[in-house]
């Protein structure tokens, strides 16, 4: 009975040929005193605009005369009942013709420029007989899905008598319903009798949700009496669609208030036998649709449904509807839709599949309307869920979704209909379909899915940096010999872009197996450093107005505090001059290195375990090693040198007094501390073979006595013993 209700559908919706791109409606039927309303699509070229537009009638030997044209022509026939409107933003015309007769049913064309040989489409147009009364039998229309009464009249001496329907069926009489209780299979939970009354001499026989096979003669009975109706269900003519190929097109289903509560779906006919749901409220969507179809609910049980990136194979019938199954079923409301997909399209093609590798980016290209420059862009992500949604992650007026800052920009190219979308910095979670949009011509929408593959990003930078404000900080990021070509740039991301910085080209670069001398190294410099500079700087290649990959580095920007290490120091000894660090070791703090090797050393630096004794590379200026190592070394070496000084003024007392008369002049001839950098940074020179700490020079003189040559000795021996013991000290640096 289903494929017997899909024929039926098919039977009705004949197939069309989509050769030419103008479309419109290839059977329009009505009734006689009605009116039709006739809408003809062709591409929104500007010659199509301003081509003329015509309404024909095909006679008998094939030559179509105009009726109507939309240069003012109008035939004698059609004077005062029909007219002819263009609507060249939208690329259709609409023909609208009233005070319908029998004599109007016939072949047209609707077509742009010469009738006998510009571009058309055929229409055929059926005019039937309308509601009435012909001879016994009365006449009723209804629309398929619709509700229908049928009132049967009757004597009042047959009042009180059984009332009856009877369907005829060729020369036989099948009953559907009886005022006993009695109602036919196929009618069931949709047809009922009222009886108003034994006043009233009428009884109505009422059909909800009518169907194709409803439609025949019906005979009332009300005990010998009969009455003859005709039920004619009118062909559910379908609204058209016209889709540019690549493009996007929305269906705008209406099934009526009592529908509300209950699922909503689209499907598409198929070869006669089934129509396959497209999307339903329950969740389900077709495969072939995945990542490019909404469902949209709205008020009084209406909903829209949005299918972006069109392929030839979406053209066809569709149907939308209401059922608790959420798919169609024979006797539900249904409303048919006829797809065009205009194949001479004015959207560019482009890939619908990207690639990219975990931490790499892609670069997405999104048409629109060359002449909406002045309009929104957006990019969202499809989201599979019951009726599919897409929150929007970017926009052109410098919104971006938290979750995606730092790894996500729009950039706008005013003048040839495109806007790029870069989004670095990818996972696996990244996979999936997205898609390009404006808050104006819905037609231009695309999608495209996120593919993410095994694979290595091309672009080498640092992830992370810390800078210190009032330094240099040098970012450098490494191009293998593919981008040779290409346009090379640093930027700092923003919410509104990336805003483009000066850069330098440092040569080959050599973090690249097999690769030739055309690999570089393009480097970014903040001198001096300030704390606005924080923040998420990328990498990229260009070709022209093309984006290719990017990269991107973090640079968080701190405050040394005051009163460090390296204050202390230069208050105790001054600081060795610039050029006595080695280049190496300056190039740790300034400098972001790829080479695996110095990026280890660096951190090993950094975090206090430092190069081995010796190695002749000193701490980082202004890294925990110098700050830290340095106040340990002071503090080590100045106590123990206060502990001699104090010794040896105490043992002098003494002896002055003991021999204050003939005590000589104590002259030290030089007492000297050094301290410097080096001391502390070559730490294997500490100790016997090295007095860095401090120095004694002494001088003979007569005390006059054993005792004091004795008491000068134990000073002397104090003395060694506890500088001695400061160079045996802690070992960080």
């Amino acid at each position: 009975m289903t494929r017997f209700f899909y024929a039926c559908l098919l039977a009705i919706f004949p197939v069309v040929s989509m050769k030419s791109p103008i479309f419109g409606p290839q059977d329009v039927s009505s009734v006689e005193g009605s009116s039709v309303s006739i809408r003809c699509y062709y591409p929104a070229t500007s010659v199509n605009r301003h081509s003329r537009k015509y309404w024909c009638r095909i006679g008998a030997k094939g030559r179509c005369t105009t009726l109507i044209s939309s240069e003012g022509y109008i035939s004698k026939d059609y004077k005062g009942r029909a007219n002819l409107t263009n609507f060249p933003e939208n690329g259709t015309f609409v023909m609208d013709i009233g005070h319908l007769t029998r004599g109007d049913s016939g072949l047209y064309k609707c077509g742009l420029g010469i009738s006998s040989r510009g571009l058309s489409f055929d229409v055929s147009l059926e005019v039937s007989q309308g509601p009435g009364q012909i001879g016994d039998v009365h006449v009723y229309t209804a629309d398929l899905g619709s509700t229908v009464t049928i009132n049967c009249p009757f004597k009042s001496e047959n009042a009180q008598k059984p009332k009856s329907v009877y369907k005829k069926l060729g020369q036989i009489r099948v009953l559907v319903i009886d005022s006993n209780g009695y109602l036919n299979n196929n009618f069931t939970n949709r047809a009922h009798l009222s009886i108003q009354g034994t006043n009233q001499l009428v009884f109505s026989f009422v059909i909800n949700r009518i169907q194709l096979r409803d439609a025949g003669i019906y005979i009332c009975q009300a005990g010998d009496e009969e009455s003859s109706a005709d039920l004619q269900v009118l062909k559910p003519e379908p609204e058209l669609i016209y889709g540019d190929l690549r493009g996007s097109v929305t269906f705008d289903c209406a099934l009526g208030q009592e529908m509300a509560n209950v699922a909503k779906f689209l499907c598409q006919l198929k070869n006669g036998k089934t129509c396959n749901v497209v999307i339903n409220t329950l969740g389900k969507k077709a495969q072939d649709f995945e990542g490019r179809i909404l469902l949209t609910p709205k008020e009084n049980s209406h909903f829209s449904v949005h299918i972006t990136g069109l392929r030839k194979e979406d053209a066809g019938h569709y149907l939308c509807g209401a059922h608790p199954d959420g798919e169609p079923k024979e006797g539900w409301p249904v409303q048919a839709w006829q797809l065009f997909i205009n194949e001479d399209t004015m959207i560019p093609p482009r890939s619908s599949v990207v690639r990219g590798v975990v931490g790499g980016s892609v670069a997405v290209t999104c048409p629109y309307n060359p002449k909406e420059t002045n309009s929104l862009k957006y990019w969202c992500r499809w989201e599979e869920n019951e009726n599919g949604r897409c929150p929007q992650l970017v926009e052109s007026s410098g919104l971006v979704n938290e979750q995606y800052e730092g790894r996500l920009a729009l950039y706008e190219e005013p003048g040839n209909g495109t806007f790029t979308v870069i989004l670095n910095q990818l996972t696996n979670r990244d996979a999936g379909f997205y898609w390009c949009l404006t808050n104006e011509d819905s037609r231009w929408r695309s999608t495209v899915e996120l593919k993410i593959v095994e694979g290595e990003p091309n672009l080498k930078l640092p992830e992370n940096v810390t800078a210190w404000v009032g330094e240099t900080l040098k970012l450098s990021c490494h191009f293998p010999c593919k981008f040779y070509s290409y346009q090379k740039y640093w930027c700092k991301w923003s919410n509104t872009g990336c805003r483009a910085l000066p850069s330098q080209d440092e040569g080959q670069s050599q973090a690249f197996v097999n690769c030739d001398k055309k690999s570089q190294i393009i480097s970014l410099n903040l001198n001096p450093v300030r704390k606005e500079d924080e923040g998420w700087y990328w990498c990229g290649v260009k070709d022209g107005l093309h984006y290719g990959e990017t990269g991107a580095v973090y640079v968080a920007v701190e405050q040394k505090a005051k009163g460090s290490g390296d204050a202390r120091l230069a208050n105790a000894a001054p600081a060795p001059a610039e050029d006595a660090i080695e280049p190496r070791a300056r190039e740790t703090e300034n400098e972001v290195l790829l080479d695996p090797s110095l990026i280890a050393e660096d951190r090993a630096v950094k975090d206090g375990e430092g190069p081995a004794s010796g190695s002749g590379v000193p701490a980082a200026p202004g890294s925990s090693v110098g700050q830290g190592g340095g106040s340990k070394a002071v503090v080590s070496t100045l106590v123990p040198l206060a502990l001699v000084m104090l010794v040896g003024a105490v043992t002098i007392g003494v002896l002055r007094a003991r021999h204050r008369k003939n005590v000589d002049r104590i002259s030290i001839r030089s007492y000297r501390t050094d301290i410097s950098m080096s001391d502390f940074e070559n730490s294997r020179d500490f100790g016997a073979h090295d007095n860095a700490g401090a120095t004694l020079d002494t001088q003979e003189t007569s005390l006059g006595g054993k005792d004091t040559d004795k008491a000068f000795t134990t000073f002397l021996l104090q003395a060694n013993s506890i500088i001695a013991a400061t160079q045996n000290g802690p070992r960080e640096a």
